[in-house]
């Protein structure tokens, strides 16, 4: 009988009806790419548990643990958000890791504890409840988006970086506070140097090595910074090549009131950032992203934050550092980022890859600190720019929310009458400043009728209106 050489065409779709989101490239071209994807972002994931275990007090040994811990959970994350399971994971080629948003409220929640034992237990607590409400939350969140226009999204993540550069600041003087030379110029010197290090790289490099700028000026700095003799390789030698991040390690989480409402907070601007990038993304790899989309990746982070305390780990959001990278390759694979979560898998469970990092002197890390998070500064702004600015209303927005939300940085004393609950969440500049943008984003451009949309007076104006005869709205 003659064959039918329509059927086995049928069974077989077409190379070109799988969409670049879908495609699964060749195994060399993945791991490679994976591992620059794991370079964009390694800086990022590493610098909360950082930031929140020198304030607890950790060992350089327990300090590695936790950062592998975040490693590990980051990668985790990361397969629920590229792989998905069932109405969980956008399905898109996102990078998930520890949240910047989360480490003011969580040194805040540090800060309040007397015994510093009970804070990380208590964090954990926190972000496993506000996982869980989050997760809740995900079908009514991804309808209420329109609340969370660009004017809100992109004062709360400038309040982001603006508040964590003084940690850089503080990194940059040495490791300790109490000590003699703490701020003297050998340190200031390294973090000078690291930072025109960075810059350089970024300037004058291309593809694969400007990416990894932060990464290579954090190992040239400390390979700087070992004549100087400020460079520590004790946690290295006392870490173990293999380990797993034990479930509870700084002991149960313990649930408190003002540490779960602080972090709730953080997981609406955890759900916010992470609905603008997957919008922004669906753009970039032509695959828009709509509301059923965005609801399943909010269920995929929301899921990754609960279950992350488990393996000692923080709150996780996607990565915007690595949409740019996806931007700029043009590799749209989801698999390819998949194995990114891989390498940071294994990477969490080689504790001594992990220790490496508390091997990076305090003064380097200020150096690099100061491009990484002034870069998450610079994103907030740029988002601010198509936030029409035009519109008084949404300068009045953006003022009053970055004036509030830096408040904790200029005046840290401003809520000491408050009680030390309360302060949890007003020392936090993000949470307040989120909290302020939403509802002055209510007031001017939900409430009633307000003012035209295309008033354009300056705030500083005593409110003049020029006339929409004199100044038509343009064409769109």
């Amino acid at each position: 009988m003659a064959a039918h050489p329509t059927t086995s065409d049928e069974a077989r779709p077409p190379a070109e009806s799988i969409h670049p989101v879908d495609e699964k490239l060749p195994a060399l071209k993945m791991a490679t790419s994976g591992l620059q994807h794991v370079a964009a972002m390694y800086a990022g994931v590493v610098a909360p548990p950082l930031i929140v275990g020198a304030a607890v007090g950790l060992s350089g040994t327990e300090l590695t643990f936790l950062t592998g811990a975040c490693l590990f959970t980051a990668g985790l994350a990361t397969f629920l958000q590229t792989l998905g399971i069932w109405k969980i994971g956008a399905r898109l080629p996102f990078v998930n890791g520890v949240t910047f948003a989360g480490v003011a409220p969580m040194t805040a929640i540090v800060a309040s504890t007397k015994d510093k034992s009970d804070a990380l237990p208590i964090i954990f607590g926190a972000v496993i409840v506000a996982g869980l409400l989050g997760f809740l939350a995900a079908p009514v969140f991804c309808k209420a988006i329109r609340f969370f226009p660009p004017v809100v999204t992109g004062s709360v993540i400038t309040l982001i970086g603006v508040s964590l550069l003084p940690v850089s600041f503080g990194w940059a003087q040495g490791p300790n506070p109490a000590a003699h030379d703490y701020g003297s110029a050998k340190y200031l010197a390294l973090a000078g140097i690291t930072l025109v290090l960075v810059l350089l790289l970024r300037r004058f490099t291309q593809g694969f090595v400007k990416q990894i700028a932060v990464l290579i000026g954090l190992v040239a700095g400390t390979l700087i910074a070992i004549p100087f003799g400020v460079t520590d390789f004790g946690p290295v030698a006392e870490a173990d090549v293999v380990g797993f991040p034990t479930p509870f390690h700084f002991g149960a989480p313990q649930f408190q009131i003002a540490a779960i409402l602080s972090m709730c907070v953080v997981m609406v601007v955890s759900m916010t950032e992470s609905t603008a990038d997957m919008l922004a993304l669906g753009e970039i790899v032509e695959r828009p992203s709509d509301e059923k989309t965005i609801e399943a990746g909010l269920r995929a982070d929301t899921l990754g934050s609960a279950l992350s305390p488990l393996f000692n780990g923080f709150m996780c959001s996607a990565f915007a550092q690595n949409i740019g990278l996806v931007a700029m390759t043009r590799i749209r694979s989801r698999f390819v980022v998949a194995v990114g979560g891989g390498f940071l898998v294994l990477m969490g469970l080689c504790p001594m890859a992990a220790s490496l990092i508390a091997v990076v002197p305090r003064p380097v890390l200020g150096g690099a600190g100061v491009v990484l998070f002034g870069s998450v500064a610079a994103s907030g702004i740029q988002t601010l720019v198509r936030a029409g600015l035009d519109k008084d209303n949404n300068v009045l927005i953006v003022a009053v929310s970055l004036a509030v939300g830096i408040i904790p940085i200029t005046a840290p004393d401003f809520y000491h009458a408050f009680p030390q609950t309360v302060r949890i969440v007003l020392d936090s500049g993000i949470s307040t400043g989120c909290v302020v943008a939403v509802l002055l984003n209510l007031l001017f451009n939900h409430i009633g009728k307000g003012r035209d949309a295309e008033d354009v007076t300056h705030p500083m104006e005593g409110g003049q209106e020029i006339a929409e005869s004199a100044h038509p709205a343009p064409a769109h």
